[in-house]
């Protein structure tokens, strides 16, 4: 199959190389960049796993800071309940007496 290349181009990405032998040195370069490409990922997945870490610490406090607001609220409902429900009686009470 044919895909149009007519001259075998080094720098084509299509350009495969048949029976040349590379030298040591251009292994051992591409063996270099096979290394120094592993360890960026690996700097970038440290870059982002620590992003991660802060972006959920930070969600975490805020979670905290929201639960504390809640029990804050869930407290103070509880003693506008207990509240509303003295008056009722007082009022019932009155009610009661009046009639």
């Amino acid at each position: 199959m044919c895909l149009g290349v007519t001259k075998s181009d080094p720098n084509s990405p299509l350009h495969i190389p048949f029976c040349t032998r590379g030298s040591k040195r251009s292994r051992f370069q591409v063996h270099r960049l096979t290394r120094w490409r592993r360890r960026c990922f690996k700097g970038e997945k440290v870059v982002v796993r620590t992003e991660m870490e802060l972006k959920n610490l930070e969600l975490y406090l805020e979670n905290q800071s929201i639960i504390e607001e809640n029990e804050k609220l869930r407290k103070k409902a509880l003693l506008l309940h207990q509240e509303n429900q003295v008056l009722m009686l007082e009022m019932q009470r009155k009610n009661n007496s009046s009639a």
